[in-house]
């Protein structure tokens, strides 16, 4: 007979606290649903699950990606939609503009929507925008993050889609100061105001009475058969010419090389170019070459200039039947490099939400395998549950009948 240890009893109570603690175990997994809610739970498990729940926030955070991207992509795709009705009625009017029925006065009214047309383009490429960015002006390159690990990726560029790179601007016009030498007897032309026009072959300079007075190759030097010549710096291919004297005065028209349709004015002090929004966009070394931010030339003078001026620049010439006819062609291959733009926007919108089934399915699919892993089975550890505390219901009894 055993006084000091009674072994029984240390028995019965060892078993009573093995019980319950699987009793508190079995109520922490009913409580939280979770089998493993400690890595002692299941180490394994614990480092799979952990991986899969990387996974699967991974595969939904890429679907929310495809989304956005789908948005931006609808965002690009509505603003092209209505640069292509723009470019409709541009067509349009330069099909009414190469038929002779319109006269000058008619085309110049033509002319007068055609820019206005041309400046709205430019805006809408210029300020269509997704979260800030930029997405029409040519500065777009961008990659949806579309997986839930690295370089599960899809590259987006969108091209320029400002009036410029579709060739549907005209050319930088300013008013230039030039120099009249009338013939030393018998001069054809007197002060006045005189239009400048093209045949195709060559300038023409008409008086009020539509009485040709000069002519000139290339809009710089108008001469006639009683040696009356005019001279400007920059080619005067259009509009009016003004003769005051011996002074000339005229609109100027240089090659246009990277701006949209709108006007310009040179900050002569400061040698910086600004838009119609007062925001610097350019700036010159010499008053004669101006060029953008990035260093690109965005047109030239033939002389400098020696104070603050305007520059303009209107939508594609329509001013003469032969510039009409011309425009047409210009205008349809505008259309449809718009139409290519829109159908590659298209594209990728589809395949996107394609992507977003996929990774939805995938997502699924590991959250079933990673729920196997990491929650509890509620009627099989009920059971455990219920069997634990049976046991220390009679662990407990046993202890109370040998204190008895």
């Amino acid at each position: 007979m055993i006084i000091n240890h009674n072994l029984s009893a240390l028995n019965a109570w060892r078993a009573l606290s093995i019980n319950t603690a699987n009793t508190q175990k079995s109520l922490e997994k009913l409580s939280s649903g979770y089998r493993i809610n400690r890595a002692g739970d299941d180490a394994a498990g614990l480092a799979i699950s952990e991986k899969m729940r990387a996974q699967i926030a991974g595969l939904n955070q890429a679907q929310r990606n495809a989304q956005d991207g789908i948005s931006l992509i609808q965002t690009a795709e509505g603003a092209l939609n209505e640069t292509q009705a723009i470019l409709q009625r541009m067509r349009e009017l330069a099909v009414q503009a190469a038929n002779d029925t319109n006269t000058a006065s008619d085309r110049a009214q033509i002319q007068k929507e055609i820019d206005q047309l041309a400046q709205e383009l430019g805006r809408i490429g210029r300020t269509t925008e997704f979260n800030t960015q930029k997405l029409l002006d040519g500065s777009f390159k961008g990659i949806f993050q579309i997986g839930a690990n690295e370089n599960q990726n899809l590259s987006l560029t969108i091209n320029d889609m400002r009036g410029y790179a579709l060739q549907v601007v005209g050319g930088v016009t300013y008013s230039i100061t030039g120099t009249f030498t009338p013939a030393a007897s018998g001069s054809l032309i007197s002060d006045g105001t005189y239009t400048v026009s093209y045949d195709g072959t060559k300038y023409l300079l008409k008086d009020q009475a539509g009485n040709i007075v000069a002519t000139s190759t290339d809009g710089k030097s108008y001469t006639n058969a009683a040696n009356d010549a005019i001279s400007f710096n920059d080619p005067v291919i259009s509009g009016q010419i003004t003769i005051n004297g011996t002074n000339a005065t005229g609109v100027a028209t240089v090659t246009n090389e990277g701006l949209d349709a709108g006007t310009y004015t040179y900050d002569f002090t400061n040698k910086v170019l600004k838009n119609a929004s007062g925001e610097i966009i350019g700036k010159s070394a010499d008053d004669k070459t101006f060029v953008d931010l990035q260093g690109k030339t965005l047109f030239t003078l033939g002389a400098a200039v020696t104070a603050n001026t305007t520059f303009t620049i209107g939508g594609i010439d329509v001013t003469t039947q032969s510039a009409a006819n011309a425009a047409i062609t210009k205008l349809q291959s505008a259309i449809d490099t718009v139409s290519t733009e829109r159908s590659k926007l298209g594209a990728y919108q589809n395949r996107l939400e394609h992507t977003i089934n996929n990774l939805g399915t995938a997502a699924e699919n590991l959250t079933a395998a990673e729920s196997r892993i990491r929650d509890v089975d509620m009627a099989k550890e009920m059971m455990e549950f219920t069997k634990n505390n049976i046991l220390n219901q009679a662990a407990t009894a046993m202890l109370e009948r040998m204190a008895a």
